[in-house]
């Protein structure tokens, strides 16, 4: 047997558990690394159980690792992702990425600015918001920033929240042309807290503004995230 034959078959083997192919199907669908307790929160499992299995998928190619401060004392948080010559099963992003550059490439052309993408974030913003009708805007956006893989952190007072974006699934095509990327984003979060209402967008800073992502949220009393928590 050549050693590519069993490189393959490992391949195989390490997908033919039940439980390695869900963490497979669930980092192939995230648009960001994940950390190990978020996949296992995902999944329903616990961490320890779900360690060792990407431990194994790592050891035959299937992941690669990378680390990230995880934003206190400590040491830096593990996060994983496909390996970039991993098998895509039909799954991951890597062709989204593609067809995004290629987008940009096609708004450069027809001579699209900034105001032209924050247009089309919000209308994609709104309908994003839409199956968060009834919810609280703060708590909502805060978890579509999640499953968009923006790893959102938030930091709320009396009146505003301000949410930082750990993570940015849009970075490698932001950096192709960040005007138009950060703009759209920010279309994005403006259109998804002004549909469901309660707080709006008072501040955003990006890639674009040469500073750290961030939005601050100026919050209707009734909206505040911890007092809509109960």
């Amino acid at each position: 047997m050549n050693d590519d034959h069993a490189s393959r078959l490992a391949v195989l083997k390490a997908l033919g558990d039940d439980t390695r192919y869900a963490i497979y199907v669930e980092l192939a669908g995230a648009a960001a690394p994940m950390a190990t307790a978020r996949i296992a929160e995902r999944l329903g499992l616990h961490v320890n159980t779900v360690r060792p299995h990407l431990e194994r998928m790592r050891d035959v190619g299937l992941l690669k690792l990378s680390s990230a401060a995880n934003g206190g004392v400590g040491r830096p948080q593990h996060r994983y992702a496909l390996a970039a010559d991993a098998p895509s099963l039909g799954l991951d992003r890597r062709a989204s990425a593609s067809l995004a550059r290629a987008l940009l490439r096609l708004a450069d052309d027809v001579g699209a600015d900034r105001d032209d993408a924050f247009e089309a974030g919000q209308a994609q913003g709104r309908e994003d918001a839409q199956p968060h009708a009834g919810e609280a805007a703060p708590a909502a956006l805060l978890a579509h920033l999640e499953t968009q893989g923006f790893d959102p952190r938030s930091v709320a007072d009396e009146s505003s929240m301000t949410v930082t974006f750990a993570q940015c699934p849009f970075d490698d095509v932001a950096a192709v042309n960040p005007s138009l990327v950060c703009g759209m984003h920010r279309g994005m979060v403006d259109g998804f807290v002004a549909e469901l209402g309660g707080c709006t967008v008072h501040d955003f800073q990006a890639r674009a503004d040469g500073a750290t992502c961030h939005v601050e949220l100026h919050l209707e009393p009734l909206n505040h995230p911890l007092r809509s928590a109960g």
